[in-house]
This record gives structure tokens, C-alpha cells and sequence, in this order.
């Protein structure tokens, strides 16, 4: 059973109503529960018979009592609950129902209970396990007070405790298949690890792929005998050399992986030499020399054989690579094909030069999208305006040759979808710009427009389109690099905050004032998770004056100051926002102790952010790597020593009995 609704049907059986919002946040995670039932050396308050024929019933009651005397319920009765079937790795909160039957549900069979139920605000709990005969119920209170203590001992080991509990990772039953996998995935994450180690983890972790290898790592990958494994370096390795590309590719006998190979070079315009690229455009295959026809470096005079190949499907790709270099009577060739996806895609390369006439169109099987690059006689151009459906009137919006008359007739469409695209075009003035009624959405993601991007060098139009109407427009300005004084400061006072945002991403201008407002409201993209706090104008001095601020955002800056001091990082280690505390877990100067305490921290990432400190207490760590659900995490931490990672990737690299890698 897995999931919230599965668990949320078990806990009715077990006579438990579920009460509040969910997840449960600001408590430890049930992992930290479980551990002092399970694993924290704590003697049995209460240990029941199996044998018993009332066994359900007394391990319920003796719970109750035991629950009653340690403090689970609060003053509405509700309290914190998890077992094994929840898979959810969150608390519930419940109540209790006049059927409840905890031990009766909450196991595999009926008075073999699995269960941890805690307060709501951490302090106890009580835990029902099964084993040898007996079902033991655990009591812990006061769980902050040996947080700490256990926190504190473990800060506390010495070289000898720290070497000997790295040498206890070894010891005992060999690694499970789970934990092997979580330590390879873990070890591909971690970037203190040796390029040279990281081939070893590849048949257990594809992850170590996407790191940038050295030259020879990559040459034995691509020599490797799993083709996935050279498939996979082919499509994610960043720096192969045109010699490798064709060792890769020409040295694979099988059709399909040859394809596959020709395919990924043509889509990142890999580089190849010119044997390699005649070579794969005589290949037998047609779907080989169709993939050839889109390298970057084929010669024009193989390209342009292509578009006589016997294969239609390899005459339509090469008709679009090879067209400009063709000759008329090759164009015209290409136009009178015996295919009609072939004739159709030449037709329509000819009317990028040459404009289509009204009875012409009604002869070509034209997509609406082909409409942005055709030129159109302005008779057929007016008669799409006027009649053409919704669709062909946005690509006539797009279209850059369409005459004034019919743009500005656009620019009135009832839809407002044309209207939009009319408004972006470059031939616009900004007062025919403003003209043009649109509805902007500024929560709806666009992409900069291109023909501002390549006016970015351009200090006059950066002035003049700053001052445009139209927020994309605007936006599209301030993704420039570099701007003018008078530019930034009108940009850095947008009232449309995606402005300023993008001023904050892209500029190297962007002041630091508006830097700080930005930073107050967005916590960084995918392509800039840096920015703007890692941008170089952003204030690194005076910013230990917001360690009081009431916005979370403000205080965690207080630790960027250089005046800072590790006693403000304990500080705000325990800081009620989960961004501070996320901030400090990441701080160099955080304490053993306290990487230790994050441990168990309600939020994931803070505990993610404790788990790879390299301060983190070596006995703690390695429990953490022998965890097969904590492993992975663990094995991102960059303090491992050398000669503890080596020890592992040789267990991960050589397969158990009956397992092939």
C-alpha cells in the first residue's frame, strides 16, 4: 500500500481519523522516530506476551497508558502517527475514534503491530514493534534534551573514533544490491570524487555521465561493450573530438546503433571530418544518409548529391540542407519530384524567394506554420487576413515581408493571439506598437525576442525600445549583457517586475539596489540559480544588520557579510524559517554538533544540507552510508576520504553472485 490515499484508508481501519492539513511541517521527520525505537538502544517500556489471547487489546491499552503518561496528547487529543505501509515518509496527524485499534490494523497481521506515534510538538513518543515472540512498546520524552546530548557526543569523537567508525563501514555482511546502487549514484553526485573513479560507477549510475570526463575517460567509454553506456556518452558528453566521433560511429556494425550514433552527432552539429561525413552519406541505410545530410560538416557537394538520392525520405531532409547551394535546375528537379513531400518542401523553399500567388496555394499543401517564412502575393496575403482561419492569420502575423497595409490590418484582429504577435514584430514603430490592443498575461513564460537580442550591441535602440509600451519588449531589452547608464536606471524602475528580474539575471549594469528587491521576492531559475545574490553588485558589505529582519529572505543574507561569525550561524541554525536554517546547514562554519542536530530538521533540504557538511560527525555519516534510503545523500558528502571512496567504488564495480553488469 503506497501513497497518501492508501495510508489514509488504513489508518480508518485502525479506527484513526485523520485531522488538519497534511503534510505535517516544523516537527522531526518520523525517520528520527523510528530510529530511537528501532535502533537508539532504548529498553522496552512495556513488553507484551505473543502468546496472549487478548494481544491486540493489551498492547492497545498498555499503549494508551504509556502514550497518556509521556505526553502524546494535547489538549484536542490529536497527535502524530506513522508506520511501515506509509510510504508517504511524512507524518499523519490524527484522533483517536471510539473503534480505534492500533494493534489490530497497524501490522502485518493482526497484534503484531509496526507504529510510532509522537506529539505534535516533537517533545515524546511512544512505538510498537514486533519481534521474538513479544511486542515491545518504547517510550522517549523529552526528545529535544537527547537530541541534543546525542548531538553533542557525537561532535565530541576522536581521530581514533573517527577512524574506526570509518573502518566499521566495511565490516560485517556484504552491501546490499540497494546500497550499492544509492552509494553509485551518491559517489556520481559528489564532485570531490576523481574523474578517473567515475567509469566504475557508470553500469550501476548513469548520473556520472553527465559530469564533463577527460579525453582518455571518454575514449573508453566509447570503446566500452555496453552499447548504452557509448550511446549515452555520445549524447551528454560535451567534449568529443571529431576523431572519437568517428571512431564511434564507423566502428559500429550494428544498422540501428549506427543510425542512433549519426543522429546525435547531426543534432548537436558535432564536429567531423569530411571522410567520416562522405562516408555516412554513401551508407546502404537511407535512414543513415537522411541523418548525414544534417551534419554540419558535410561538403556541399555530397549534400547536394543527396537531393538525387534514390530515397524520397533522404531527398526531403537534403532538400532543405543543400538548397541554397543548388543550382536552377536542381531546384527545379527537386520541385517536379515524384514524391509529394518532397515536391512540397522544395515548392515551399522556392516561395521564400519567390512570392506564392493565390491560384498557386490552392495547388500546395501549405501548414499554417510554413506561412512565417513564404513570401505572399498581396492579393493571397489580403484574402488570409481577411477569411484564413485563426491559425494562418498568427503565422501571417509573423510573417516579416508582410506588406504595411495588411499589418496594420492585423493589428485590429479580433483575435487577440494575432494581435500579440502583430505587437512583437521589428518593422514596428513604438507609437504603431502601443497601438495595438493586447492582453499580457505577466505570469505567462515568453522567450526574449530574437530580433532585440541581436540589437543588443546597439546603445540607440536599447534607448529607444526601453522606452517601449509592450513589457516584452522591455524584457527582451534588459536580457542585454551590457547596457547604457540611462537604460539601467529606467529598467531598474519597471513596473513590470520580470523586467527588473531579468535586469538582475542577464546585466552585468544592474544596480544593486534593485539587485535587493529582486532578491526579496524570487530565490533564483534554473539557468541562474545564482542571480541575482551571486551577482557582482550585489551588496556584500553592512548585511549583518537584517539578522533581526522579519523577512526569512533578509535574515539569511546577514551571513554573506564578511563580518559574520560562526556564532551567528548556530544562531540561525535554529532560526524558525526553513530558508535560514537551509543557509546556515550550508555554512562552513557550522558545528559538528549543530550538522548533526539539521540531521533531523522537518524540511528536506535542510536535512539534505547536513547530511553532505563535510563537518559532519564521521559515526553519524557512516550510519547515515550503511542507510540504503539515506545512502545516496550520504555518499554526496565531499569529506569521504580517498581511500574510503576508493573502497567503495571496488564494491560497486564488481557484481554479486548472479548479477551481470
Amino acid at each position: 500500500m503506497g501513497g497518501r490515499d492508501g495510508a489514509v484508508e488504513l489508518l480508518a481501519r485502525a479506527g484513526l481519523s485523520v485531522v488538519g492539513e497534511w503534510p505535517v511541517q516544523e516537527v522531526v521527520p518520523p525517520s528520527f522516530a523510528w530510529r530511537h525505537v528501532v535502533a537508539g538502544g532504548e529498553e522496552p517500556t512495556v513488553v507484551v506476551a505473543a502468546e496472549r489471547h487478548d494481544l491486540a487489546a493489551e498492547v492497545n491499552a498498555q499503549w494508551y497508558r504509556s502514550a497518556s503518561e509521556v505526553g502524546i496528547f494535547g489538549a484536542d487529543e490529536v497527535f502524530l502517527i506513522d508506520f511501515p505501509a506509509n510510504r508517504t515518509g511524512r507524518w499523519f496527524r490524527v484522533r483517536l475514534t471510539d473503534s480505534w485499534d492500533l494493534a489490530g490494523a497497524l501490522g502485518e497481521r493482526r497484534g503484531q503491530p509496526e507504529f510510532v506515534t509522537m506529539s505534535q510538538d516533537g517533545h515524546c513518543l511512544v512505538g510498537a514493534t514486533t519481534g521474538d515472540g513479544e511486542v515491545s512498546l518504547v517510550a522517549v520524552d523529552r526528545l529535544g534534551e537527547r537530541r541534543e546530548r546525542e548531538a553533542r557526543a557525537a561532535a565530541a569523537e576522536t581521530a581514533e573514533e573517527r577512524a574506526a567508525a570509518w573502518g566499521s563501514l566495511f565490516e560485517g555482511r556484504e552491501p546490499t544490491h540497494r546500497l550499492l546502487e544509492a552509494w553509485a549514484l551518491g559517489l556520481s553526485l559528489n564532485k570531490a570524487i576523481p574523474a578517473d573513479l567515475l567509469p566504475r560507477l557508470l553500469e550501476r549510475s548513469h548520473h556520472a555521465m553527465y559530469r564533463p570526463m577527460p579525453a582518455e575517460v571518454v575514449e573508453a567509454i566509447l570503446a566500452h561493450p555496453n552499447w548504452k553506456l557509448r550511446a549515452l556518452a555520445a549524447e551528454v558528453q560535451p567534449d568529443i573530438t571529431s576523431q572519437q566521433w568517428s571512431r564511434v560511429i564507423l566502428g559500429e556494425e550494428d544498422e540501428r546503433r549506427r543510425w542512433v550514433l549519426t543522429l546525435l552527432a547531426a543534432d548537436r552539429r558535432a564536429e567531423l571530418d569530411e571522410d567520416t561525413c562522405r562516408r555516412l552519406a554513401a551508407d546502404p541505410s537511407p535512414r543513415i544518409r537522411s541523418e548525414a545530410a544534417r551534419l554540419r560538416d558535410l561538403p556541399v557537394s555530397s549534400v547536394a548529391a543527396l537531393t538525387a538520392d534514390p530515397d524520397a525520405g533522404v531527398r526531403y531532409v537534403a532538400c532543405h540542407a543543400a538548397w541554397p547551394y543548388l543550382d536552377a535546375r536542381a531546384r527545379e528537379a527537386l520541385m517536379a519530384d515524384p514524391d509529394a513531400k518532397v515536391r512540397g518542401a522544395a515548392r515551399l523553399r522556392h516561395h521564400r524567394e519567390h512570392p506564392i500567388s493565390r491560384s498557386a496555394y490552392d495547388t500546395l499543401d501549405v501548414e499554417p506554420r510554413t506561412l512565417e517564412d513564404c513570401r505572399l502575393e498581396h492579393d493571397l496575403a489580403a484574402h488570409l487576413a481577411r477569411h484564413g482561419e485563426d491559425d494562418v492569420r498568427r503565422a501571417l502575423a509573423r510573417n516579416h515581408s508582410l506588406d504595411a497595409d495588411l499589418v496594420a490590418l492585423l493589428g485590429d484582429d479580433p483575435d487577440p493571439a494575432v494581435r500579440f504577435e502583430v505587437s512583437i514584430r521589428a518593422d514596428l514603430t513604438e507609437d504603431q506598437r502601443a497601438a495595438v490592443r493586447i492582453d499580457f498575461d505577466p505570469g505567462i513564460h515568453h522567450h526574449e525576442l530574437t530580433w532585440i537580442v541581436a540589437l543588443h550591441d546597439d546603445p540607440d535602440a536599447m534607448r529607444r525600445l526601453a522606452a517601449s509600451s509592450h513589457p516584452l519588449v522591455r524584457r527582451s531589452v534588459a536580457r542585454a549583457r551590457r547596457l547604457p547608464p540611462d537604460v539601467v536606471d529606467r529598467l531598474a524602475r519597471d513596473e513590470d517586475r520580470v523586467v527588473q528580474l531579468f535586469l538582475a539575471e542577464s546585466c552585468d549594469d544592474a544596480p544593486a539596489d534593485m539587485l535587493m528587491r529582486v532578491w526579496q521576492w524570487w530565490t533564483g531559475s534554473l539557468s541562474t540559480p545564482d542571480r541575482p545574490r551571486g551577482h557582482p553588485n550585489f551588496p556584500r558589505q553592512g548585511l549583518l544588520r537584517y539578522a533581526d529582519d522579519p523577512n526569512p529572505r533578509m535574515r539569511r543574507l546577514a551571513l554573506d557579510d564578511p563580518l559574520s561569525t560562526p556564532e551567528l550561524v548556530e544562531r540561525l541554525s535554529r532560526d524558525p524559517s526553513d530558508e535560514v536554517r537551509h543557509r546556515a546547514a550550508t555554512d562552513p562554519r557550522l558545528s559538528p554538533m549543530t550538522a548533526a542536530l539539521l540531521l533531523d530538521d522537518p524540511h528536506d533540504r535542510v536535512r539534505h544540507a547536513a547530511a553532505v557538511h563535510p563537518r559532519l560527525p564521521v559515526r553519524i555519516l557512516t550510519r547515515l552510508l550503511l542507510d540504503a534510503d539515506e545512502a545516496e545523500t550520504a555518499a554526496r558528502n565531499p569529506a569521504l576520504p580517498g581511500e574510503v571512496v576508493q573502497r567503495m567504488v571496488e564494491l560497486i564495480s564488481v557484481p554479486a553472485a548472479g548479477e551481470a553488469l
